[in-house]
């Protein structure tokens, strides 16, 4: 085992997509639990699958995908969130035609421009081997402002998640800290998509803090929790996908799933035995009182 890390840590692109690793289990551990909390799931993934189009643009555009899958990103975040904000009663169908939007401007954009795109699946299904140095600097910006962003805004943020009407009723700015909220998440999918991929970035944000919700209840709990679990996910993912020469973003994802799939059944059965055990000593109870 030790001599398997040491050769790992010889390639400078391994100890890259490791720092890459630590740098986005941050960013979407954090941001991943306001997601959960808040029940924006649908939204964080429309964000993902329509920043595919400012890779698009910046193909066409002779640009770096990464600044084009920014500048959209921000702009469908701002969108879907004041969506979200305007028209509760049909923001997920107007969502999901975005959501599609952005990925047919994608593909139609990326189709228009000339020569051939040889990198082009790695920013769906992720190419973490592939990140360079630029990148990881761009990462650690993106993932400190998110954090900072959370650190000085916390407890506004944790007022919204659990209770957004009494928030707004104590004068909370409910509308500025959700759109703030949903730009972050933007931008931590842009972070991902060298990760794991556009199209899975999704679970990267949601799995850890589903589980750890499972066993927490407090937001900075869950929060850190789900730093941890990221962590754990994509290193040993990074890890098994080098040894067994597999997509590293898609070993990455399975992981996870699997651990949820383990996390979740462990939950029921424990919840199951705890009930057997309270009807026991309740019967035992009423033996006890004839």
């Amino acid at each position: 085992m030790i001599n398997f890390l040491q050769e790992v840590l010889s390639y400078e692109f391994m100890r890259n997509a490791l720092l890459a690793g630590v740098i986005v289990s941050a960013a979407c551990g954090v941001i991943g639990t306001l997601v959960v909390l808040n029940r924006i799931v649908f939204i964080s993934g429309g964000i993902a699958h329509a920043a595919y189009g400012g890779v698009g643009i910046a193909y066409l555009l002779g640009l770096n995908p990464v600044w084009g899958a920014v500048g959209f990103s921000l702009l469908s975040s701002l969108a879907m969130g004041y969506v979200h904000r305007k028209e509760k009663s049909r923001s997920d169908t107007i969502i999901g035609v975005m959501w599609a939007l952005g990925m047919a401007l994608g593909i139609i954009f990326v189709s228009l421009s000339p020569g051939y795109k040889a990198d082009l699946m790695s920013y769906l299904f992720g190419s973490i081997l592939a990140v360079s140095t630029a990148d990881l600097w761009l990462m650690l910006v993106i993932a400190v402002v998110v954090l900072a962003f959370v650190l000085v805004f916390y407890r506004l943020l944790l007022a919204i998640s659990f209770d957004e009407s009494f928030s707004t009723v104590r004068n909370v700015p409910v509308g500025l800290l959700s759109m703030a909220m949903i730009v972050l998440i933007g931008l931590t999918v842009v972070i991902s998509m060298r990760v794991v991929g556009l199209i899975l970035v999704i679970a990267l944000l949601t799995i850890p803090p589903a589980i750890a919700n499972l066993y927490v209840r407090e937001m900075r709990g869950i929060m850190l929790f789900s730093i941890g679990l990221s962590l754990l996910f994509t290193i040993s993912g990074l890890l098994i996908s080098y040894a067994l020469n597999l997509p590293s973003g898609a070993v990455i994802i399975l992981v996870a799933s699997l651990a949820y799939a383990v996390a979740a059944a462990f939950r029921q059965i424990s919840a199951r035995s705890k009930m057997r055990k309270e009807t026991q000593n309740a019967k035992n109870g009423f033996e006890v009182i004839r």
